[in-house]
């Protein structure tokens, strides 16, 4: 906190479970640090749906980041979940492999989009609490993950980039 120049964390997201301590125990020490004022805010990652049920029991949890993208929604039953708690799914990996979906690359053509931001777009689009954060290393490449936002999708888009482009 000293480095980060802080007194308090504003959100404190719990990255990778360790298999050899009991999950319980690591969320209850990320809460016990949210208790001493330390953390305001608790998300957990890299999480089944029994595990956010479990710190759930815990802490309040307002945020869960879990692999997530359009070849890789084996995350969707936590992404339910999420929708149902209204807390935030931040996906990672949310653009990776966008060019072998064919429902995205006919979008990008249609629209005169990149295919990151139009995997972008259908994230945004896929639910109401999802948050992708792409990383970016130029000020070029965030403008135009940012204008991913205004880029709309018809619902046929949607279910094929969904579907892969069947």
């Amino acid at each position: 906190m000293r480095r980060l120049r802080l007194e308090q964390v504003p959100l404190y997201q719990f990255h990778v479970p360790d298999p050899k301590v009991p999950f319980a125990e690591s969320v209850g020490a990320v809460a016990e640090l949210q208790k001493e004022g330390k953390v305001r805010h608790v998300g957990v990652s890299n999480v089944s749906q029994e595990q956010l049920r479990e710190a759930q029991r815990i802490v309040n949890v307002v945020s869960v980041q879990n692999r997530y993208n359009v070849t890789d929604r084996s995350s969707q039953q936590v992404l339910d979940l999420c929708e149902q708690e209204s807390m935030v799914f931040l996906p990672w990996a949310p653009v990776q492999q966008a060019g072998k979906n064919i429902g995205v690359l006919n979008a990008a053509r249609r629209l005169g989009a990149t295919e990151h931001q139009v995997v972008l777009a259908w994230l945004l689009a896929s639910s109401p609490v999802m948050l992708p954060i792409p990383g970016t290393g130029s000020a070029g490449h965030v403008e135009e993950n940012i204008a991913a936002a205004g880029i709309e999708l018809t619902g046929d888009e949607v279910r094929a980039i969904r579907d892969g482009g069947s």
